[in-house]
């Protein structure tokens, strides 16, 4: 563990021990003074805390799945598969049966905790496995497909008599099987704020300190239960104040997990992006480089490869400069329409071919679109010159109604429009970039009449 990370632990932990500290002192007073521990009668309280926690634990459950299918995270998967419990428990078991206006059937309160306990056990578990998914969205449609057919399950096969031991109302339930199953809820929490704790020490992940943080007021939610050992949706108890704590926190470390997995996302697609440039541009053009060298040692003619070495390192120049370019974030297209009349020079040094640019200076292109239109334009350039056997190109970056357009149009030989024709792979080098920056890529040729190749980019 570096410094900055085991200093960045050390102040979380002993946030942690703070929070942990003040709860027990709160829960031992609660737990000695009888006056602090009575369960109040508020079913309208009821009905907007489990509410409240049904739209809490769906959000979270929805977060994680799309975490889940942004970077395949195993742990991602049981957290939104155990908070998909907890929510649809709440819904089907907590909330439907008391709709209209009656209390909580002993049935439907055991099965909540069972969709509680199911939930627990699932984000428990979480921390402690590694690994990725390959078939992410199967994956998550079966794990929420074997959720819901567990509590539909419980749902059906609970009884009162087989759980509760009160002998007062039908409508509450305690006991010590209340406090039994409380008493399964905190040790699973507990599980999890121990399990979240060691991932954190061990990775420095943002998620797992709002998961210990969360896993700690629900762990002490569950003693206070244990506490006061009632089930009934007419009654509010202290610890359902901590409960819905916990998921707040919920809410804004699971939003924050996944801004940081999108943002690694465009990270690593952004090295592979300039991966990918090096290759095609300019270690295309170092080769070509290190071939003239090769010429020159093995006693080639100087007046003949001299040129072309200075050729080659000229286009390899450009090709640096607009490396830098792509990765630069600034806007606009003044930088991109001195580099690409850089390389259009470059290209028509020889006289072979002749092009005509024109770059509306008025038409704006993303750092994205910069990099993808430049390729585009290139390969089409490209095409010209080695398979079309063109004299003139046209390029253009305008605005046409409303919508910005690149088009490469060449007075080569051209060919049928159903073939691939020269150069195919090209062109479909072309489509994917063309799409990679949300653009549509049409193309027009035919035999003697040259080819056209428009590209019409994404709204601004």
């Amino acid at each position: 563990m570096d410094h900055s990370r085991s200093q960045s632990y050390r102040s979380w932990l002993l946030g942690e021990l703070l929070l942990v500290g003040l709860l027990a002192s709160a829960t031992a007073l609660f737990s000695v003074v009888e006056s602090l521990q009575p369960a109040y009668v508020l079913p309208d309280a009821r009905l907007a805390f489990d509410t409240a926690v049904a739209v809490a634990a769906a959000i979270v459950s929805v977060l994680a799945s799309v975490r889940f299918l942004v970077e395949g995270r195993t742990l991602d998967l049981l957290l939104a598969g155990g908070f998909w419990s907890i929510a649809l428990g709440t819904v089907a078991f907590g909330l439907v049966p008391v709709l209209d206006g009656g209390s909580l059937p002993p049935e439907a309160a055991w099965a909540l905790v069972g969709a509680r306990l199911l939930g627990a056990a699932l984000i428990a578990l979480a921390p402690y496995t590694d690994g990725r998914l390959g078939a992410r969205r199967r994956s998550l449609l079966l794990v929420g497909a074997a959720v819901a057919t567990l509590l539909a399950s419980a749902g059906m096969g609970l009884r009162t008599p087989d759980w509760s031991d009160s002998a007062g109302s039908p409508e509450l339930i305690e006991g010590s099987s209340v406090v039994l199953a409380a008493a399964l809820l905190a040790s699973l929490w507990l599980v999890a704020l121990i399990g979240f704790a060691l991932r954190y020490r061990r990775h420095g992940r943002d998620l797992d300190s709002w998961m210990c943080f969360a896993a700690t007021l629900a762990l002490f939610a569950d003693l206070h239960l244990m506490l006061t050992p009632v089930l009934s949706s007419d009654y509010v108890l202290q610890g359902d104040f901590l409960r819905l704590v916990a998921y707040g926190i919920l809410l804004v470390g699971v939003w924050r997990a996944i801004a940081e997995a999108e943002f690694g996302r465009a990270i690593a697609d952004e090295r592979a992006r300039v991966a990918r440039e090096i290759h095609d541009g300019l270690a295309q053009y170092l080769f070509a480089i290190s071939t003239q060298v090769n010429m020159l040692e093995s006693g080639a003619p100087v007046e003949e490869v001299l040129p072309r070495l200075k050729r080659a390192s000229t286009a390899a120049q450009q090709e640096a400069r607009f490396a830098v370019l792509a990765l630069s974030s600034a806007g606009g297209t003044a930088r991109f329409d001195a580099a690409l009349r850089r390389y259009v020079d470059v290209l028509t040094a020889d006289g072979a071919l002749a092009v005509e640019l024109d770059v509306d200076p008025c038409v704006r292109l993303a750092p994205d679109e910069q990099i993808e239109v430049f390729r585009i334009v290139q390969e089409g350039l490209g095409n010209a010159r080695r398979h079309a056997g063109a004299g003139h190109v046209e390029v253009s970056i305008s605005e046409r109604g409303g919508r910005r357009v690149v088009s490469v149009r060449d007075d080569g030989v051209g060919f049928e429009h159903e073939d691939s024709g020269p150069g195919g792979q090209g062109l479909e080098n072309m489509r994917v970039r063309a799409e990679a920056i949300e653009g549509r890529l049409s193309l027009r040729s035919a035999p003697g009449r040259g080819t056209a190749i428009e590209v019409v980019l994404r709204p601004t």
